[in-house]
This record gives structure tokens, C-alpha cells and sequence, in this order.
């Protein structure tokens, strides 16, 4: 099968004084592009002491951007931030090409990755209320605001969606859309709601995009099930995951617990999808436990880690206690397995480093058990029967007052059947 020609397309970018690492910003925005099947054959970038209010950039730098364009044969603009809807119109009557901004491109390759029905609501409603008030200027740019299938410019005047759609028709598809997402929003609300009634710890896998959260959760899966047919996508691109799934993870002592993957985090993920995504991304500031997963190999590591921390300040969930998994230690130079402090070093590809790492999830989540020799009455044999299938029971003997069990349970288990047996002296 022939690969379809890429599109062509020049990135732009403002750096502003103090306005973060401007280099890391336009090699993400390079990334998100490559994610999008478009190809940036040029970068234009200028220090500003603000945004021009009218076209972004300065005039001088627009006639550079013409040239470029022309030399180059691209089609379009990337540009780093997100324009208003006059910088658009601008731009495009000026320049004569299609322009994109950032949130676009994140909304294009969220759009084309969204497999549930759920994923899908959520990246249609973030795209219509981007395009609402852009609906004047966008022309061949937003000809893809349709359907979730299809990114960028590939689909331009595939007819998904007419331009001509009035405000009026958007707001009522937003309203229709959004209703069917409050109904599946309400299921997984209800879902949480029985997990925390179990009271089976919740541990949730955070990081930026592509650091191997997927891979991970599969690997835990294949460990402690190795007949597991319930593995989730994981393929190394960008927002391979847009899907909240939920696993149970069972470890061989009789404690288990549910894992959550989640999307992947970016810089300046659009308030849009955030918004939208709500109900996925709740999962996260619910959680007991967060395994922040951090591609070690990546030469920017630290920065994927900011961002990272970043998001989860705005969700809320900054004080949930987390375990830092620094994955791809193969392609480092770093010794692992190894544990330091709440960090972990391993390899998932090579399933190196995941017993240490479940034995500092363990720590965290497991704090309530406490390790009791106590003997129970033949009388409470159910007692016998329910720490065996609820405690991790160390030794079984016999005595002529009943049985004895040496055990590790649950302190609230512990103290809610304390009445029904002896604890015998000594043992802590």
C-alpha cells in the first residue's frame, strides 16, 4: 500500500521574556505535527515583548513567513499558541495558505485517535465550541470540523462539515452532543462510586504523552495474570490512549488493586479538551496512588515531568501520594532494576524493575495492614474461610481450642472481627 503524500508545513512561534522554555515548546509542536502526518520543512520564530494583537507575528517576520512558504511549496502555518479568531482571518487572507494553532493540531490528533463512543463525544464537543467563535475566518482550515475521523488537512474539502453551519446549528449540536456525554459521564460516576464501596485502593498511571503507561499496565497485567486476554492499545505515537481503562490488579498474597490508565498529558493542552475530558480525567484526583511515569530515555525527561506536575496541579490532584516509574532505563546508561526513595529505574519493555515497583505500590497503599497471630474458635470457622480468601494468611496449625493463623489483614478487618477470636500474647 503506497503511504499517502505528507503534508508540507512551515511552524511558527513568539517567544516571549519569561514565557518558559520556548525551544522545548517548538520541538513539541514539531512532534504534535509529525502525530498530525504533517511534515515541517521550516521553523520562524521571533522574540517579542507581546503577541501582535493582529496577525501574531510582526510584519516584517510575515513577509519571511511568505518567502518561506514559497520556497518550500507548503500549504500551511502551524503556529505555537492558540490564535484568536481575527489573527486567523488575518493570517489567512494574508498569507493565502491554511493556518493552524496549536489546539487544533492537539484537537485534529485526538480526533483521529478517539475509539470509544465516549472519546469520540468528548473531542466533537471540544472541536465545535473551539470553532464556534473562529466560524468567519477559518475557510479551508476547519473544513475537517466534523467527524472524529481524520486529521488536519488531509480531509480538507471532504465536505465532514460545511462551513456554512450557522452558530445557531452548532450550539444544537453541542447541547445534543453534550447530553449524550452527561448520560455515559453518569455510568462511569456510578462506576466510581461501587469501586470506592469495595474499598479496593485505586492507583492511577499519569505522565506525559507516550511514556509507556499502556505498556505498563500490560506488563503488570501479563505478570500477575499471565492467561490475561485483557490488555489495553499501547503503540509508541503520540495520545495513543485517549480511553480511561480500568484493570484489577492481583498479587499472589491476596491484596489486590484496580489500575487506571489514563490520556497522556501535553503543554498547553487546550481548556477545551480538558473541559470535555473532565470525566476522564477525574480518574486521576480520585485516585490513592499515582504512578508517574516518565520516559528516562527522553532528553528533556525533566521537562516532560514538569508538565506533567503542571496538569495534575490543575486538575487538583497534586498532593495524591505518587511513586515516579522512570521507564526506558534500557536505552540509558542508568543501572536498574533500582529503587530511591519514591522513585523506581526499570525497563517495562523488558519487564525489569515492575516487583520493585509494586512492592513501593504496595507500601503506599497497603499502610493499613497489620501481621496477627491469632487463633480462632471451630465455632467461627467462617472466620478461617474468609482471611483465607481476604488476608494473606502466612501459617495455618491446629490446636485443641481451634485454628491459629499467623496473618496479615486489613487493620479495619482486624478490628472488625476482634470479638470472635483470641489474640495470642506476644506477636505484634
Amino acid at each position: 500500500m503506497q503511504e499517502e503524500p505528507r503534508q508540507k508545513a512551515v511552524i511558527a512561534g513568539v517567544e516571549l521574556k519569561g514565557g518558559g522554555d520556548f525551544d522545548y515548546a517548538m520541538q513539541e509542536l514539531r512532534n504534535l505535527a509529525d502525530a498530525c502526518y504533517i511534515e515541517v520543512v521550516d521553523q520562524l520564530s521571533q522574540k517579542l515583548e507581546r503577541i501582535n494583537p493582529s496577525h501574531y507575528i510582526g510584519t516584517g517576520k510575515l513577509d519571511e513567513l511568505k518567502i518561506l512558504l514559497e520556497a518550500h511549496e507548503a500549504e500551511a502555518v502551524i503556529f505555537n499558541d492558540e490564535l484568536s479568531p481575527s489573527q486567523i482571518r488575518n493570517l489567512e487572507a494574508d498569507l493565502e495558505c491554511a493556518v493552524m494553532d496549536r489546539t487544533m493540531l492537539i484537537l485534529d490528533i485526538f480526533a483521529e485517535r478517539a475509539k470509544t463512543r465516549e472519546a469520540q463525544l468528548q473531542v466533537d464537543v471540544a472541536r465545535l465550541q473551539y470553532s464556534l467563535p473562529r466560524l468567519v475566518g477559518l475557510r479551508a482550515s476547519l473544513s475537517r470540523q466534523g467527524g472524529a475521523g481524520g486529521a488536519g488537512f488531509r480531509n480538507r474539502g471532504s465536505g465532514e462539515t460545511k462551513l456554512e453551519l450557522d452558530r445557531r446549528r452548532i450550539e444544537e449540536r453541542i447541547t445534543i452532543l453534550q447530553a449524550e456525554l452527561e448520560k455515559l459521564v453518569a455510568t462511569r460516576q456510578n462506576q466510581r462510586k461501587k469501586r470506592k464501596k469495595n474499598d479496593v485502593p485505586v492507583v492511577c498511571l499519569v505522565g506525559y504523552t507516550n511514556t509507556g503507561k499502556s505498556s505498563l499496565m500490560n506488563a503488570l497485567l501479563e505478570t500477575y495474570d499471565p492467561e490475561t486476554t485483557k490488555q489495553v492499545y499501547a503503540h509508541n505515537m503520540l495520545f495513543a490512549t485517549l480511553e480511561t481503562s480500568v484493570r484489577s490488579i492481583e498479587l499472589p498474597d491476596n491484596k489486590s488493586f484496580l489500575l487506571t490508565d489514563t490520556v497522556g498529558f501535553v503543554s498547553q493542552l487546550p481548556h477545551h479538551l480538558v473541559k470535555a475530558f473532565r470525566s476522564t480525567l477525574e480518574e486521576v484526583t480520585e485516585a490513592d496512588l499515582l504512578i508517574h511515569v516518565v520516559d528516562f530515555a527522553h532528553e528533556d525527561y525533566e521537562k516532560l515531568i514538569e508538565v506533567t506536575n503542571h496538569t495534575l496541579q490543575e486538575l487538583g490532584a497534586e498532593n495524591i501520594p505518587t511513586v515516579y516509574a522512570y521507564n526506558k532505563c534500557d536505552l540509558t546508561e542508568h543501572p536498574y532494576p533500582r529503587v530511591a526513595g519514591d522513585s523506581v529505574y526499570l525497563s517495562v519493555k523488558e519487564k525489569a524493575g515492575l516487583d520493585e515497583l509494586v512492592g513501593k505500590v504496595k507500601g503506599e497503599i497497603f499502610a493499613d495492614y497489620v501481621t496477627r497471630d491469632i487463633l480462632i474458635p471451630f465455632s467461627e470457622g467462617r472466620l478461617v474461610a474468609y482471611f483465607n480468601e481476604n488476608a494473606n494468611v502466612l501459617e495455618t496449625s491446629y490446636e485443641a481450642e481451634g485454628t491459629r493463623l499467623r496473618l496479615e489483614c486489613r487493620f479495619a478487618d482486624y478490628e472488625r472481627y476482634k470479638q470472635h477470636f483470641v489474640e495470642m500474647a506476644g506477636e505484634s
